[in-house]
């Protein structure tokens, strides 16, 4: 007995499957690696206010941390309080803007001899904040 389709394939479809194959691997892709996006700098724990400023996009970032021995980081490198005027005006930018982002239990002394140091050199200098708990 000879047995006969009575339906045809057509052959078209079978170079359609790889083609939705790769989308859809590139869709989970997509979505899966959003999820993974670092921020750069130091993770530092902000202390909390309820106002907020837009983010700034050309202000440099430095970064105090509240280990054992307070460190001080500009652009993700360790400098101390006498390099870090020169650190700041080695790295010119439009917006003459520092933003400090210091750990919540920084010493506050410290705080203020960084703004001091970046006032002197005639930046503006925001204090950076997280955000209130609900």
């Amino acid at each position: 007995m000879k047995l006969t389709r009575t339906q045809k394939i057509p052959i078209w479809l079978f170079s359609l499957i790889p083609l939705v194959n790769v989308v859809f691997l590139v869709v989970i892709f997509f979505a899966l690696s959003s999820r993974f996006v670092l921020q750069s700098g130091l993770a530092v724990t902000l202390p909390a206010s309820s106002f907020t400023l837009a983010p700034r996009a050309g202000a440099q970032i430095i970064s105090i941390t509240s280990a054992p021995i307070p460190s001080i980081y500009h652009r993700d490198q360790a400098v101390t309080l006498a390099e870090l005027g020169r650190h700041l005006t080695e790295n010119p930018t439009q917006d003459r803007s520092v933003i400090i982002k210091a750990d919540r239990d920084t010493p506050y002394a410290l705080v203020v001899q960084v703004t001091d140091e970046a006032l002197k050199l005639g930046f503006s200098v925001i204090l950076a904040t997280g955000a209130e708990p609900r």
